[in-house]
């Protein structure tokens, strides 16, 4: 039961287990790699350096919904600095059915 995060630069503060992606790319394959199983948490960051996003991960997370066969994850948890990013991401999930939570600037995901 993972907790997952995707984000380019930061890291969780208290030493969690944690499966980490640094780019939209390695959240699509970090996820695949754990489809079928329960994901506990999965952390996003909207913005991931340059004009790459956490949108490549939530299209997977959507496909799979209208699919029938949604991700397991019990909650999926922003916490991007991008206010408009995180309303989008948090109303996207949320439309398929995803425990999606906003988090900006929680203190749990720190730059290390």
């Amino acid at each position: 039961m993972p907790t997952i995060l995707v984000d380019d630069l930061r890291s969780f503060t208290d030493e969690r287990a944690v499966l980490v992606a640094r780019s939209g790319a390695e959240g699509v394959v970090l996820l695949d790699r754990h489809r079928g199983e329960h994901i506990d948490e999965l952390w996003l960051d909207h913005d991931l350096g340059g004009t790459d996003t956490v949108w490549p991960v939530v299209a997977l997370l959507e496909r799979a919904a209208f699919d029938g066969e949604p991700f397991s994850i019990g909650t999926v948890v922003v916490h991007s600095a991008n206010p408009p990013g995180v309303a989008a991401l948090v109303q996207a999930l949320g439309r398929w059915g995803y425990r999606a939570r906003p988090a900006p600037g929680v203190p749990a995901v720190a730059y290390r």
